[in-house]
């Protein structure tokens, strides 16, 4: 049953940012592809939530519509997609599956290493068509060993999502000399390197056993004094040393991975939502003698939930908007437009997630059944809320800077 559907659509006009309407083609395309894959997703949700990966003839389907491509340079056949449309994309198959948008998430942040690598290099690791790169960060013994022509590289890294099918796997490492001291760069601070190498050097370790967002393998991995050649590492955090030029490359791995997790969050919340109003059109629960939809009660938790998503999007899409002019015009972020960034991904993350809270629980007894479209979601989003990018030490930050009290802005 859907339930006025062109209210919606019609507020998701009104707010889109100018650049979602002067790249509704680019968008249609790339949000077409994914959304025609929902319901081949949705129907492999469950086997990929039992096998804690995805499968081949779903991945097969992913690589074929270029998902795992959207920030990919197009110098190697990647969609480099802006920022909004990026988010709208992920959000289409985080309302099929939170693993899947997941893990084209996650690599797509990965696959903006290219703009930084040799072209060479960069073709070595890009250029398959079913190409995939992984990471996650580093735990405490981590390290890379500056030498001739490169780096020897010792850690552990944790939470690579997609590690399962991907080719090449990555490690944030502190630089180090050969006495163990840490090397200084030119601000003064320790340096780090992202260093990367074929998944075949590394050992793997399969502790993924956990509440939400299962299918997306996000194990754990090690190298022990592993020759990794300069060429094969860069500075994720930086755009100072970026080779393509493009505006969406002035943007950092971390802050469009804020962007990627919030569309999962968005996805799963507009998913859960839309699944309510079909159920509350059709369930009487047993002590109430009318449909859910004529319950008052649930009649404003359905408006308040939509205002939630609808905001919280909106508001993430005007920021992106500005970024985006600031970056075509070949300028630098400012601190505000930074922490504008991090407020609104964390907070289109704990909007979502007070949406599927809501209707799960409205839902009553029928959203515990795995058989109903809302209990994975509901540890799926769990799941999300519970990364860096969305915990609420973020809204502390950037409140700092809005009062202006001292604040560490190099972690926005």
């Amino acid at each position: 049953m859907n339930v006025h559907p062109e209210i919606r659509d019609n507020l998701e006009a009104r707010m889109a940012p100018v650049s979602e309407l002067k790249t509704r083609h680019d968008f249609k395309a790339a949000a077409e592809r994914a959304r025609a894959l929902r319901s081949t997703i949705e129907s492999a949700a469950p086997q990929i939530e039992r096998q804690r990966e995805l499968s081949p003839e779903l991945l097969e389907k992913l690589h074929a519509a270029k998902m795992f491509r959207l920030l990919l340079p197009r110098s190697l056949g990647g969609e480099e997609l802006e920022p909004a449309t990026y988010l709208q994309v992920i959000e289409e198959l985080g309302k099929a599956d939170g693993s899947i948008a997941w893990c084209v998430a996650q690599a797509s942040g990965c696959s903006m290493s290219a703009a930084y690598l040799p072209p060479e290099v960069a073709q070595e690791i890009f250029g398959a068509e079913d190409a995939v790169l992984a990471w996650g960060p580093s735990g405490p013994n981590a390290k890379a060993i500056k030498g001739e022509g490169g780096y020897r590289v010792t850690g552990t890294w944790m939470f690579a999502s997609g590690s399962r099918h991907s080719q090449w796997l990555g490690g944030h490492s502190p630089v180090v000399d050969a006495q163990g001291a840490a090397v200084m760069g030119a601000d003064g601070k320790p340096l780090e390197r992202t260093v990367l190498f074929a998944k075949s050097k590394a050992e793997i370790a399969d502790v993924w056993h956990v509440v939400g967002l299962k299918g997306t393998g996000s194990d754990t991995y090690s190298v022990s004094d592993l020759f990794v050649p300069e060429t094969y590492s860069f500075t994720r955090e930086s755009a100072e040393d970026r080779r393509e030029k493009g505006p969406l490359y002035r943007f950092t791995t971390f802050q469009l991975y804020g962007v990627g997790f919030a569309g999962v969050a968005l996805g799963l919340g507009r998913a859960c939502l839309d699944a309510f109003v079909e159920l509350a059109g059709i369930k009487a629960p047993k002590a109430y003698a009318k449909l859910l939809r004529e319950n008052t009660v649930i009649q404003a938790q359905v408006a308040l939930s939509e205002a939630k998503l609808q905001s919280s999007r909106a508001f993430l899409l005007q920021v992106l908007q500005d970024m985006w002019d600031s970056a075509t015009q070949g300028k630098e972020f400012s601190i505000a437009q930074r922490a504008a960034l991090r407020l609104a991904g964390t907070y289109a993350v704990h909007q979502a997630k007070d949406v599927v809270d809501t209707v799960y629980h409205a839902g009553g007894a029928t959203a515990i059944f795995e058989s109903n479209p809302f209990e994975r979601r509901f540890r799926d989003v769990h799941t999300v809320i519970q990364q860096i990018q969305a915990q609420a030490a973020n809204f502390e930050l950037v409140g700092q800077l809005l009062l202006g009290m001292p604040s560490n802005s190099k972690l926005i």
